[in-house]
């Protein structure tokens, strides 16, 4: 193991954070799902395969903020229509979901980092290993998936 959890802490705690206080916009509730995040990581560090510490802590503070919101029955926001390059007349969340789960999983992602999690182009690279330059090609690509995607169903 490369990382011990104290370390893992030290370096990603304002990340994890960061990315909690965006989904919920509530500072006692982040930092408790925080705590969370690095209580679940600690009992889950064995599977830990050594990819990006930074999206593995992230993923698991996903996990722990979605158990949360189906414990409290709550839905969390999605991105406006324009921020995903479509028409602003989308019908509503249902059709963003939908385009976005047809969507390949890379493309799904990095629009879900940027759009939904609120993480800029560099963070986005900082967790994945790649540069900012292709984490903006791969937002571009995605983009234009989505908006192809969602005008055929138009």
């Amino acid at each position: 193991m490369s990382a011990s959890i104290e370390e893992l802490y030290r370096e990603h705690w304002r990340l994890v954070y960061g990315y909690l206080l965006r989904r919920t916009r509530d500072t006692h509730l982040a930092e408790d799902l925080a705590q969370a995040t690095f209580v679940k990581a600690t009992q889950a560090l064995l599977g830990w395969r050594g990819e990006s510490a930074a999206g593995w802590l992230l993923s698991v503070a996903r996990s722990v903020l979605v158990d949360h919101a189906r414990r409290r029955r709550t839905t969390l926001p999605l991105p406006a229509a324009e921020e995903l390059g479509v028409d602003d007349s989308l019908p509503d969340s249902v059709a963003v979901r939908d385009v976005l789960s047809r969507l390949p999983e890379p493309y799904r992602q990095v629009l879900t980092w940027v759009y939904l999690d609120g993480f800029s182009l560099v963070e986005v690279a900082a967790m994945t290993g790649r540069t900012s330059g292709s984490i903006k090609t791969a937002l571009w690509r995605a983009r234009a998936a989505f908006a192809e995607t969602y005008g055929a169903d138009g």
